[in-house]
């Protein structure tokens, strides 16, 4: 049996049910976060739980919960579902109303729901690398908001799919902002160069991890934007994300980054997150 959670409750999937005058479903008004979960544990939960509520605030949406709070609840149904290796998926709608553009009143509650599923770690990719299409970047301007709103996401991510490939590689003009799913960064002379937490990306936690690894390591790192000439004369190239850890990107519009192979500074990352994730979860 499989449970998840809607307001709070905690139910058989087969007998949530969220009503058709839902603002999420009808309007895409609501935010969402993806926790990665090691041996029963999560990963940077906290930290994903706090932008959560930051991207909350940014739509002017009040969530019932505290991020300890969701914590909490959130480890009740991982246990209840006996997930070891996986993700726990939540997300939060501004309740539902009739079908009107503006929001509804402060008597109208937030719909909440959460659950879980089982998906073991993408090693083989992480060793060999993958490889990404180029595509232009057609999403709005407040990428920074973790918004339900990903269709501009999943017209990229399709193309990428029909092209065999991992990831696609977005881009204003030519300016690379980040993945369709995923952070985007480059090494160019030993230098991680990845562009900076504005409105253009979502500040993806496992890059914010990265970063702070850059800093505890002494690994150099310029947070800036760089252009697609920059991205094709990289010595390597990698995306980061929640359920791609840091994974190499070996090939950019058919065209192989440096020799081809992942390089020497994205496997150090590599093995540097492993050990931060083993350190707070347990060996994976």
């Amino acid at each position: 049996m499989e449970y998840v959670m809607v307001d709070g409750r905690t139910l058989d999937r087969s007998a949530a049910k969220v009503d058709i005058e839902d603002r999420g479903y009808q309007f895409g008004d609501g935010v969402y976060e993806v926790i990665r979960v090691y041996n029963g544990k999560m990963f940077t939960g906290m930290e994903h739980l706090k932008r959560l509520k930051e991207s909350a605030e940014k739509i002017q949406m009040k969530l019932p919960y505290s991020p300890e709070e969701l914590l909490a609840r959130m480890e009740e149904l991982i246990l209840k579902n006996e997930v070891d290796t996986g993700t726990v998926y939540m997300q939060f709608t501004r309740g539902i109303s009739p079908r009107n553009h503006v929001f509804p009143g402060e008597n109208v509650a937030t719909t909440f729901v959460a659950y879980t599923r089982k998906v073991p770690r993408s090693v083989e990719p992480m060793e060999k690398g993958v490889c990404a299409i180029l595509d232009e970047d057609i999403r709005w301007l407040r990428c920074d908001i973790k918004s339900l709103n990903l269709l501009g996401n999943l017209l990229s991510k399709q193309r990428a799919a029909e092209a065999n490939c991992f990831e696609a590689i977005l881009h204003r003009g030519e300016t690379v902002t980040e993945g369709s799913h995923s952070n985007i960064s480059i090494v160019k002379d030993g230098v991680i160069i990845t562009h900076q937490a504005d409105n253009h990306i979502l500040n993806g936690i496992t890059r914010q991890k990265m970063l702070e690894i850059c800093r505890n390591e002494s690994i150099p790192f310029e947070e800036r934007a760089f252009s697609l000439d920059e991205l094709s004369s990289a010595d390597e190239v990698f995306s980061s994300g929640t359920t791609v850890e840091v994974m190499p990107v070996v090939e950019v519009a058919g065209r192989p980054v440096g020799n081809g192979r992942p390089g020497s500074v994205t496997r150090q990352l590599q093995a540097l997150f492993k050990a931060e994730i083993e350190r707070q979860c347990g060996q994976i």
